[in-house]
């Protein structure tokens, strides 16, 4: 579906929705290089029956329909275990699946080992109410591998249960954990449960905050567990197929500009790391048609730097992320890749992404739009900032970050409404719970806006402006001041004329902005 709201894209490719909100999601970082954040909460349905769910018995082997790399070691196959993870190390099935655990991990001596966590605690489905089920939902090359436990009983307190969903994603090998309705028994195995992921030998492992080995329940929270991808030093180009046969063109200038936005020009292409090294017979027109369909790997020489350039065909059709949101019109810089529109800076782009604004609330929730007949083809725009709300980290434009309003810290910012109105808290301005920087919002403007040559910063409170940031819509850095004593202006003759993003640093506070120059 195509909406008039698009032309105005190029305009609302907010580079500091996600500069801002990163910091305020706990991440932690294991004896590895994996991370763990938390997710908005969403639920998958999954149809096939896992086999071989005897109590504490690993399944028959699952084929993943893709490879999944953990650890470093690539997977095609696992075994799920009726106690509540996921198995990669190969089993043909039946084997026993321990029950009785006690050490936190990481650890070389946990009982289970080389496995992702979902729920791990004694279950014990003998009374068959609940279902053990999972399926492969969406479109390759970004297809999900789904485990749903729903409604299983704890052994020894029977009347209790646990639902949870564990999500493998291929390509980006990321793992995410739904905790449903997580209960716990106190009186079997002193309730331990954990959630988390470990590798072969257990000396590498990681949990999210309260949810390493020990007595603890939760309700509809998730968590991702995702480390540096291994092409994270490669450059993605994802293209819309105009023809289903896996062959576009590709436009070479898109990957200069954003190699090297200083002088594009010095970024030259070749079809092999050697010719790239060696710099000899470079591709000579930047309109490069691929040839190999759907995926092909050139390299980029920047200035020495050699960089591979993965070239990648991909059905627009598919709505790979399941957000509502047509994948074509998830290239808001509108240059024809999709992989470098990423608003959140999660690293994940877009149109696989489905928390575009990484606000903790699902972009299919905030891709509404108005019911009024005359606004129907103007997406909902809370705040009216010219930024819809499933790409604003700050919806109602308090100064607040929508993340930041969930102030029953349940990862949730959608069940706030601390006045009872049946609004939620992050969709209204008048609301701003324990958070002074509402009030010093007000009390500092940026002028003229439009402006040409000079930004000024009117501070009328009693803090001090200690730097100030300049994004572009693309996401860069592209004027940066630090000082000792407080900033009141910045020159901004040197940047294009075009929409910014600035960031005002503020002691302990950091406001956020927009201007245009002209």
């Amino acid at each position: 579906m195509k909406n008039n709201y698009l032309s105005m894209k190029s305009v609302v490719k907010a580079a500091f929705l996600l500069v801002f909100s990163i910091a305020t999601r706990a991440q932690i970082q294991p004896q590895s290089d994996y991370t763990v954040s938390p997710i908005p909460y969403q639920v998958y349905s999954a149809t096939q029956a896992v086999q071989g769910t005897n109590d504490d018995q690993l399944s028959l082997a699952i084929p993943l329909t893709f490879d999944f790399e953990y650890f470093g070691i690539t997977y095609s196959q696992v075994n799920v275990s009726t106690n509540g993870y996921i198995s990669f190390t190969p089993s043909a099935g039946g084997v026993f699946s321990p029950w009785n655990f006690s050490l936190s991990i990481p650890n070389s001596s946990f009982e289970v080992k080389n496995a992702f966590l979902g729920c791990y605690q004694d279950l014990n489905n003998s009374n068959a109410e609940g279902t053990l089920t999972y399926s492969v939902i969406g479109s390759a090359p970004y297809r999900k591998f789904v485990v749903l436990f729903d409604n299983h009983s704890l052994f020894s307190c029977l009347t209790l249960k646990s639902s949870f969903q564990m999500v493998l994603y291929e390509t980006l090998n990321i793992l995410d954990v739904q905790l449903i309705d997580k209960q716990n028994c106190p009186t079997w195995n002193s309730g331990r449960s954990v959630t988390g992921i470990i590798d072969q030998t257990g000396l590498l492992g990681l949990t999210p905050p309260g949810r390493n080995t020990g007595s603890w329940t939760a309700f509809h929270e998730g968590w991702r567990f995702q480390r540096p991808s291994a092409t994270a030093n490669s450059y993605l180009y994802a293209k819309c197929d105009d023809d289903a046969d896996g062959i576009v063109t590709f436009n070479l200038q898109v990957v200069q500009n954003d190699l090297s936005s200083a002088d594009p020009l010095l970024v030259s292409f070749y079809e092999t790391e050697a010719d790239a090294i060696s710099q000899t017979n470079a591709i000579s027109n930047l309109n490069y048609v691929n040839t190999t369909a759907n995926s092909q790997i050139i390299y980029a020489n920047n200035n020495g730097e050699v960089k591979a350039v993965i070239l990648r065909v991909i059905a627009c059709e598919n709505n790979y992320d399941l957000d509502s949101v047509a994948t074509a019109d998830e290239d808001l810089n509108a240059d024809t890749n999709l992989a470098n529109d990423d608003t959140d800076l999660d690293g994940i782009p877009n149109f696989i992404d489905n928390d575009d604004d990484g606000d903790m609330i699902l972009t299919s929730v905030e891709y509404v739009f108005p019911r009024n007949a005359n606004s129907a083809q103007s997406l909902i725009d809370t705040d009216g900032d010219s930024i819809p709300n499933y790409l604003d980290n700050d919806d109602d434009g308090d100064g607040v970050l929508t993340i930041n309003e969930d102030y029953n810290n349940n990862n949730n910012p959608g069940d706030d409404d601390t006045n009872g109105n049946s609004i939620p808290d992050y969709l209204e301005n008048a609301v701003a719970l324990g958070v002074d920087n509402f009030t010093v919002q007000k009390e500092v403007t940026i002028y003229p806006n439009p402006t040409s040559s000079v930004l000024n910063i009117d501070n009328k409170s009693n803090e001090s402006v200690t730097a100030i940031s300049i994004y572009n819509l693309n996401g860069a850095l592209v004027k940066h001041l630090k000082s000792s004593t407080s900033l009141q202006s910045i020159s901004v003759t040197d940047l294009e004329m075009g929409v910014y993003f600035v960031k005002i640093q503020m002691n302990s506070k950091v406001l956020n902005y927009k201007f245009i120059k002209k």
